[in-house]
């Protein structure tokens, strides 16, 4: 039977951003994809060399929007290991608010486009509004609704008072309400089940072999999130990984539906235990020596490597973002797909190029 190349990307209605595979096909069945990386190359790490050890924050916040405050959370506490900075309490769990604010928002994003995927443009805008909620707080939060720049080396720059506390509380008793409407919609409809049940199935121990993270990893059954390690506050707070077990398609999209409900109840938790301390504490000295720092991000597990050498330029800057592991996973997946599945199925790790390539 004759094979067939084709191109999918890095231009596709389904991508928000460019990736590009090339996919071998038979008889509309996918035989194997090849990933091309390189399209978007913006040279931060490269960076690191010309700006100190405080510019980069700025500088990696714009990494990734979606996740920015998590990327400055990750790096700083780096920095902080470095530079042996204790944070306060209250930063810390300010740290965690704002990281599950961005990990709700991330995924109700993501949610609106894999309901676009399949034309329920109406339920597109639907999760969309809802996402608007989390954004207004973020902007009344920290002054912006995308680069949420509230994490510095020794803590935070902002508070949220009492006043601010009950408006975040009450969103999120709103944000339930309507997410929770949407829920059969998204969980029960026969087209949705059709075109996600049983398809790209990744096995436990595939998930595990191949290094997926994030939800990709949990959907496959394997209950692992690095803030298990109880960076931040989440030692502090009541918190168990949402696990599915299928490793399907479904799988996933049930794992970020319900991380949407986890984090409201971390947010919850975090403030019923928020404590009164300073907000940050001055660092003295400079970065020296090398750490690796690890933070949960909406995608997945993302790593710094940091090495300083006693100046306020550090010598390395190096970031593995969930996307790049993701995708050898998805290369595990794609192959005896329909070629009509590809772009569901890719959505699916929720891929983030800008994050992966920098």
């Amino acid at each position: 039977m004759a094979r067939t190349v084709i191109p999918f990307g890095p231009q596709h209605p389904v991508l928000p951003e460019p990736l590009h595979l090339t996919l071998t096909v038979e008889d509309e069945i996918v035989k194997e994809a090849i990933p091309k990386l390189g399209y978007v190359h913006r040279g931060l790490e490269k960076l690191a060399e010309i700006r100190d050890h405080t510019q980069m924050i700025q500088i990696v916040e714009r990494v990734c929007g979606i996740c920015s405050t998590l990327h400055a959370m990750c790096y700083c506490q780096g920095i902080e290991a470095l530079m042996n900075v204790e944070v306060p309490p209250r930063a810390k769990f300010l740290r965690v608010i704002w990281a599950e604010m961005h990990r709700m928002h991330s995924h109700l994003l993501w949610l609106g486009l894999f309901a676009d995927a399949f034309g329920f443009e109406s339920l597109f805008m639907q999760f969309w509004r809802i996402r608007e909620r989390i954004m207004d707080l973020q902007e009344a939060t920290s002054g912006n609704r995308v680069i949420v720049s509230v994490n510095c080396v020794g803590g935070v720059k902002r508070d949220i008072d009492a006043e601010m506390e009950k408006w975040i509380l009450d969103t999120m008793k709103i944000v339930e309400r309507e997410v929770l409407q949407l829920k059969s919609t998204i969980m029960d409809d026969f087209t949705v089940k059709r075109r996600t049940v049983g398809i790209g199935v990744l096995s436990k121990e595939k998930a595990y072999e191949m290094g997926a993270a994030g939800p990709t990893l949990r959907a496959s059954g394997i209950a692992q999130d690095m803030r298990q390690t109880g960076y931040a506050a989440y030692s502090e707070l009541n918190f168990e990984p949402v696990v599915e077990t299928d490793g399907d398609c479904y799988a996933r999209t049930v794992c970020r539906f319900n991380e949407v409900f986890q984090a409201i109840d971390l947010i919850r938790e975090a403030f019923a235990k928020l404590p009164q301390s300073e907000l940050a504490v001055k660092a003295k000295g400079l970065p020296n020596g090398e750490v690796v720092s690890r933070v949960e991000q909406p995608r997945g597990e993302c790593l710094y490597y940091l090495k300083g050498t006693g100046s306020k330029y550090l010598d390395r800057v190096r970031i593995r973002t969930p996307t790049f592991a993701n995708i050898p996973p998805l290369l595990e997946m794609l192959p005896g797909c329909d070629l009509a599945d590809v772009p569901v199925l890719i959505l699916t790790i929720d891929p983030c190029i800008s994050c992966t390539e920098r």
